[in-house]
């Protein structure tokens, strides 16, 4: 599974980010070459880290668990069309009817302990914890780098989710720990290019692991370390005591005037505004009335929030949650390819007041006596959300919509959301890893991924708890099919269903902003090398460009 959001920060001290850097043995504007420190980063780690290296724990492990120390089949490069690379995986392919996969997998592998990575470890993943598919029929390791995977229905859109977001695991270990969803896993044991060496609650450090299949990585060291929030990470960039960070900042020409540090922006993954949407689930408040979502939806400006709160640096977020124009072919309505740019206040009134809402003396709806009133909270430090839910609340007030907009510690913040107790959030989708968005759909709106409020869905990320018959049923065709005309006639469903009744309300395409050291350290993409998108809070894209890199000797 993906990690669900891109930037995870909370409020902490200055002190605690210089002392993880402390930590490094390097001062500020450091004079010594790349070859003898560790690369530093931040993925989003926060202070204090969580000791937690589980794959299973998808929203409180750290970062580099997935994909430097635990890693998936394959890689799938979301931004670009070419073939997925193979990583434990060598080749697989499917039946006639889709229902059997077979993966072969490279021969001589190791975990990181010295024991044979073989068959039977993938075999183990796949029939362990929350990898458990009910479609599964059987999983058979014929020989030590032979794989089958049955299943009652055709996989065939599946592929990515299956080989791209299945985090491998060494039976030797986890074979014996039977509360997968309560191991923090502090002494973790992965095929990775990188290893555990060191940890704190304020930075952790991974070495290269020698055993590594592709050898040891040019980059013998990373350090993660936990920032307080946007404007200490960009400080800390500017200074020197920061090598690669995925972040929005306004003004990047202050970051890389002096030439040391470069930046990338892929607009990519969607902000929306992530609802409790299911009162049968146990949601509760004015947001599980889909009127009140979609005049929220026609309420709020978006070019004006692209504009404040994101500097101009976001894109248009598609209600279909298409990747636009990537995914365009699979677009059933040109209507839409964007949410509306331009608040539509009277639009709003309108489908309140056909839901039996009225305006009252405060210039506010409500309805039977009870004032519609809703909370929207952002973490602390998300300068980008802060801003735009501010926006967002003022937008809605001249509309008669009343949003009280409040910032969170990370704790705050990520509880609620992923338990369900909560009404609104600015929240960031990450996007589908192949030009398909299947596992969008798969992962946040089928009913299979979500949960009752209070616990935490264990198959995707459904946080809205959103379930609707038309949507799961049309998920399950466009999974067992490989006829493009089929899987588009079942994303026309899907799409027509979630653009109207939002559970997730669009906001922007966020901007994926990337800044990285280039005169320590070489070998990132480029736009003519786009082998990775290089973000370092990315699942599996971080491990493939830590991997890449080198150090430049001075």
């Amino acid at each position: 599974m993906l990690r669900p959001r891109t930037r995870m920060i909370t409020a902490i001290t200055a002190t605690a980010a210089a002392l993880a850097l402390a930590l490094t043995g390097c001062s500020a504007a450091s004079s010594s070459s790349a070859d003898d420190r560790p690369i530093r980063i931040w993925s989003g780690s926060t202070t204090p880290i969580n000791n937690n290296f589980s794959p299973f724990a998808v929203d409180t492990a750290t970062h580099l668990t997935y994909g430097a120390i635990y890693e998936p089949l394959f890689f799938f490069n979301q931004l670009s069309a070419d073939e997925p690379t193979g990583m434990i995986g060598e080749s697989y392919s499917f039946n006639e009817d889709g229902t059997e996969l077979t993966i072969k997998i490279k021969p001589d592998l190791k975990w990181s302990d010295g024991e044979a990575l073989t068959a039977k470890d993938v075999a183990f993943t796949f029939g362990y914890g929350s990898n458990v598919d009910p479609e599964m029929v059987s999983i058979d390791a014929p020989d030590d780098t032979t794989v089958v995977l049955t299943y009652a229905t055709p996989k065939f859109t599946s592929e990515a989710l299956i080989l791209g977001s299945t985090w491998i695991v060494p039976e030797h270990i986890w074979g014996s720990i039977t509360d997968f969803m309560g191991e923090t896993n502090t002494d973790p044991v992965g095929s990775g290019p990188y290893m555990l060496k060191s940890f704190t609650d304020a930075a952790y450090t991974l070495e290269a692991n020698p055993l590594f299949r592709d050898g040891e990585p040019a980059i013998k060291e990373v350090q993660d370390v936990g920032i307080d929030s946007n404007q200490s990470s960009e400080d800390l960039l500017k200074t020197g005591k920061l090598d690669w960070v995925g972040q929005f900042i306004a003004n990047p020409d202050g970051v890389t005037a002096d030439g040391r540090i470069e930046t990338m922006n892929n607009q990519q993954d969607p902000t929306v505004i992530v609802t409790c949407a299911n009162e049968a689930l146990g949601c509760t408040g004015p947001q599980v009335d889909p009127a009140v979502r979609q005049a929220i939806n026609a309420a709020i400006n978006r070019g004006t929030i692209q504009e404040k709160a994101f500097a101009g640096l976001a894109g248009e977020a598609s209600p279909a949650f298409a990747l636009l124009p990537r995914d365009e072919q699979w677009l059933s309505d040109s209507s839409l390819a964007t949410s509306p740019q331009e608040s539509d206040a009277a639009s709003a009134a309108s489908i309140l007041e056909a839901a039996g809402y009225t305006k009252g003396s405060d210039g506010f709806y409500g309805k039977d006596g009870t004032p519609l009133e809703l909370d929207l909270f952002s973490p602390d430090g998300w300068t980008d959300y802060n801003d735009a839910a501010k926006l967002i609340s003022e937008q809605a007030a001249e509309a008669g919509i009343r949003i009280d907009a409040r910032t969170v510690s990370d704790a705050e913040y990520w509880t609620p959301v992923t338990n369900g107790d909560f009404q609104l959030a600015l929240y960031g989708l990450t996007q589908s890893l192949v030009a398909d968005p299947y596992s969008n759909y798969s992962q946040y709106f089928a009913t299979e991924a979500t949960a009752n409020v209070g616990e935490q869905p264990v198959k995707g990320q459904n946080f809205s708890r959103y379930s609707n018959a038309t949507v799961d049923e049309a998920v399950a065709v466009a999974g067992a099919t490989q006829d493009q005309a089929v899987k588009k006639e079942a994303y026309a469903s899907i799409q027509t269903e979630i653009a109207r009744d939002l559970p997730y309300i669009p906001v922007v395409l966020n901007a994926s902003q990337a800044f990285y050291n280039v005169k320590d350290f070489s070998g990132w993409p480029s736009e003519s090398d786009m082998y990775a998108a290089p973000l370092p809070y990315l699942s599996t894209a971080s491990a493939i460009v830590l991997a890449n890199l080198k150090p430049v000797s001075e």
